[in-house]
C-alpha cells in the first residue's frame, strides 16, 4: 500500500501555548518546536490545529499564527498559569473540551494526532481511540532521565508522571526521539517498541539564526567590543544549571584578576521550574561570588534579538544536566558562535566535540573554567570552531525535521489503514491522569470519525 499523508493534524500542547515567549516559565524548544513545525506542515499543505490550555480569559477562543495554522485555546481548570504537578487533574476536562471541538466539524476531520509531553499524550491517546486515527508522540523530556541527573535543590518528577509516560508510549503508533540517545531511553528505560520509535532531529531557523557582525551585534546590545562575553541562554532552573556558569566565571576571575574588566556572563531568560521559587538566586550567587558588575541579567526576547546576544557572544555555555536535544547549542552554533557544552543526553548531538564546540564530561565548574580559558586565549582554535559551528548548523533546518516527520506520520497513517498494529487501547481510561474513554458527568459522548481508507 503507498504511504498516506495528512491533510490536516491535530496537535496537543496542554501546559503551554505556542504563542508564549520561550524562555522562561514552562514555555522553551518544544513551544519553538511546535510552531516552527506547523508552519512548515501548512506551508506543504498539512493544516494544522494546536490545542492548548486556556490560562487567561482574555484569551480569544482560536488564533491563526500563520495561513492554516490555528492556535485552539481550551478552558479547562481556572485562568491561571498552573504548576505542571497539577495540570493531570485537568485533564479529564481538556480532553472533553478537545472532542467536542472536533464533533462540531463534519467526519474525518483529522487524519492524526501529535502529542507533545506526556500529559498531551495521554489526550492524544483517547482521541486516537474515538477518531480512529493513530497517534504520533513526541515526549520532549522523559521523567526516568530527569530523576536519574537531578541538580542540586532541584524536585524529583513524581510517580504520576512516570506511570503516565508508560502509558502513552505504550498506546501511541510512533514515538518521535529527538536523537539516538532518546530512543534508546525509550527502549532501555519505558520498554518501547523499537519498531515504533522514529528518530527525528529538531531543526534551527537558518533564516533568522545566521552567522552577523559580531562588531554591529556588540554595539547594539551595548557590550564592549574588547569583552569576553560568555551566553548562557534559556529558562533558569536547577535543570539548566545558570549556577555553574557563574562560579565558572568566578574562576576565572579569581585565576586572573585583569580579566575582571573585559568579562560580561550574559543570561537571557527567566525562572522556571523550581527556579520560580527563587527568582533571585542568580542574582544572589553573583553577589557572594563578587562578580556582580560582570553579569547581565537579560529577559527573554523574541528570536531575532537571542540571534544578536548569539553573534555577541565568544561562547555560549549550555551546562545542563540533562537535555533532550539542546535547541540554544544548535541556534547559537548556526550564528557562528561555539559551544560549550555538558556531554549530557542530545547535547551530544546537538554539538559536535571538537569540531563546532567543546562537550564538558563534568558539572565542575573548575573544569569549565579551563576548558573556557583554552578557548579564549587561542584565537585560531576559537575561529576553527566558529568555521566547523556554522556548517554542522548548516545540516539541521526544519525543513529537513519537517520531510522525515512527514515520513513518520504516513508510515503510522498507512499501518492503521492496512489494519495494523495500532497499539494498545486506551478506552479503558488512565487511572493517574483519570482521562477515560467516555466523557465526564455522563455527558453525551462526541462524534467518532475516522481515516477514510
Amino acid at each position: 500500500m503507498p504511504r498516506r499523508y495528512p491533510q490536516r493534524v491535530a496537535t496537543i500542547s496542554v501546559h503551554t501555548s505556542p504563542l508564549e515567549q520561550p524562555g522562561t516559565g514552562d514555555a522553551g524548544g518544544m513551544n519553538v518546536y511546535i510552531v516552527e513545525v506547523a508552519k512548515r506542515l501548512a506551508a506543504r499543505g498539512v493544516e494544522v490545529d494546536i490545542f492548548t490550555r486556556a490560562a487567561s480569559r482574555d484569551l480569544p477562543p482560536v488564533v491563526e499564527i500563520a495561513p492554516g495554522v490555528l492556535v485552539r485555546h481550551i478552558v479547562a481548570g481556572p485562568f491561571e498559569d498552573l504548576d505542571k504537578a497539577d495540570l493531570p487533574g485537568q485533564l479529564c476536562e481538556f480532553t472533553f473540551e478537545v472532542l467536542r471541538a472536533e464533533a462540531a466539524h463534519a467526519p474525518g476531520r483529522y487524519d492524526l494526532v501529535h502529542g507533545h509531553y506526556w500529559l498531551s499524550g495521554q489526550v492524544g491517546a483517547v482521541a486516537k481511540e474515538r477518531w480512529g486515527v493513530p497517534l504520533v508522540q513526541s515526549m520532549h523530556t522523559l521523567g526516568r532521565v530527569k530523576n536519574a541527573a537531578l541538580a542540586a535543590g532541584d524536585a524529583a518528577e513524581p510517580a504520576v508522571r512516570i506511570r503516565g509516560e508508560a502509558e502513552v508510549i505504550g498506546t501511541a503508533n510512533r514515538i518521535v526521539a529527538n536523537t539516538d540517545a532518546e530512543a534508546s531511553d525509550l527502549i532501555r528505560l519505558y520498554d518501547a517498541d523499537p519498531r515504533q520509535v522514529a528518530v527525528v532531529s529538531p531543526g534551527v531557523d537558518l533564516a533568522t539564526f545566521r552567522p552577523g557582525s559580531r562588531w554591529h551585534a556588540r554595539r547594539r546590545l551595548g557590550i564592549a567590543q574588547n569583552a569576553i562575553v560568555l551566553v548562557f541562554a534559556g529558562r533558569v532552573q536547577p535543570l539548566k544549571a545558570p549556577d555553574i556558569l557563574l562560579k565558572a566565571a568566578a574562576e576565572l576571575v579569581r585565576e586572573r584578576p585583569r580579566l575582571a574588566d573585559r568579562l560580561v556572563v550574559a543570561f537571557v531568560g527567566g525562572p522556571s521550574g523550581t527556579g520560580r521559587n527563587d527568582p533571585d538566586s542568580l542574582a544572589q550567587l553573583a553577589a557572594e561570588l563578587g562578580i556582580a558588575r560582570n553579569v547581565r541579567l537579560e529577559p527573554p526576547c523574541p528570536q531575532r534579538d537571542l540571534a544578536e546576544w548569539y553573534r555577541a557572544g565568544t561562547l555560549v555555555v549550555v551546562p545542563s544536566y540533562s537535555e533532550s536535544f539542546g535547541l540554544v547549542a544548535v541556534e547559537a552554533q548556526a550564528c557562528g558562535t561555539p559551544v560549550v557544552a555538558a556531554a549530557a543526553g542530545g547535547l551530544r548531538t546537538a554539538v559536535r566535540d571538537g569540531v563546532s564546540g567543546v562537550l564538558v564530561d563534568s558539572h565542575d565548574p573548575a573544569k569549565y573554567a579551563r576548558v573556557i580559558w583554552s578557548l579564549i586565549t587561542d584565537a585560531g582554535r576559537l575561529a576553527r570552531l566558529a568555521r566547523g559551528a556554522r556548517k554542522h548548523a548548516s545540516g539541521l533546518g526544519w525543513p529537513a525535521t519537517v520531510d522525515r516527520l512527514l515520513a513518520v506520520y504516513g508510515d503510522a497513517m498507512s499501518e492503521v489503514a492496512s489494519g495494523g498494529s495500532s497499539r494498545a487501547s486506551a478506552a479503558g481510561g488512565f487511572g493517574p491522569s483519570g482521562v477515560r474513554g467516555s466523557p465526564p458527568d455522563g455527558r453525551v459522548a462526541p462524534r467518532a470519525s475516522t481515516v477514510d481508507a
